[in-house]
Formats: C-alpha cells, structure tokens, sequence
C-alpha cells in the first residue's frame, strides 16, 4: 500500500521505503529522511534571485548574500523532479522536514479500508497537465491592453 505524502512523494507501507511519485525511484527508508535518498544541489543564492541593482556600485542588492544564505534543492536521482527546497544559513545540516510513524500510518490506512491512492488525489498524474489546463479555462478570458 502507497500513501502520498506530497506532490511528490509516497511512503510504500509494504517495503516501508519513500518512493518518487512521478517515476517510483526508491528513496531509502521511510523511517527516516527521503533527502538522504535524493541528489542535492547546493545552489548560489544569487543564481535564483539576481541582484536588482548594480553590486559594483551598491553593498546590497536585494540579493541573498551567500554567506548568509544557500538553497539546497532536492531532486529525484532517477528522474530529476525537484522534490524540496530549503534556505539555510551556510553550514547548517539539512532539516527534517517529516517524521511518520509508520506503525500507526499503516494501522490508520488497515482500518479504514481504503486505497490510500484513491483517496488522497493530489500531486502529480499522468494527465496533470491536462488537468491543469482544465482547472484555470475560462479563468483568461480577459485582456491586458
């Protein structure tokens, strides 16, 4: 049984492991962090949000500093669908973002006697573009002259 967790993520009770959504790349052990399971990019602050004014003239730019702040990007190793990301202060360790007991997860989901899947319908499907579309027509009717 898949439970979905986020957009992008499952926690598969038989095996007790975290499972990207999209392709169902195993991400390790689901008593414990899905970041461990993914590749991470240690992003420049400066390449996400470029500074607004000139940094040759001015001190600050309304640019994160990067000595103050980094992006970490989480990303599926399989097929690269970036599953977090997080600002943190230059050293500091990633953070744990869920902690599930899985005992009483897969006890909550026994009782109920319902497909996980079927009732949690966010994230990701194989038409979520489509989907997508669908939700915002009628909503541009307008002009911006």
């Amino acid at each position: 049984m898949r439970v979905p967790m986020t957009e992008y993520l499952y926690i598969d009770l038989s095996t007790e492991q975290w499972v990207c959504r999209p392709c169902g790349h195993n991400l390790g052990d689901a008593r414990g962090s899905y970041k461990e399971g993914t590749l991470v990019f240690d992003r420049d602050p400066r390449e996400i949000h470029p500074p607004i004014i000139d940094p040759e003239k001015y001190e600050f730019t309304f640019s994160p500093d990067p000595a103050y702040c980094r992006i970490l990007e989480y990303c599926c190793p399989k097929c690269g669908t970036q599953m977090e990301t997080e600002y943190l202060p230059p050293g500091h360790p990633p953070t744990i973002d869920m902690i599930w007991d899985i005992d009483a997860l897969r006890t909550q989901w026994e009782e109920r006697g319902e497909d996980p899947e079927l009732v949690v319908d966010y994230g990701p499907g194989e038409n979520a573009v489509t989907d997508m579309r669908s939700t915002h027509e009628g909503h541009h009717n307008h002009s911006h002259r």
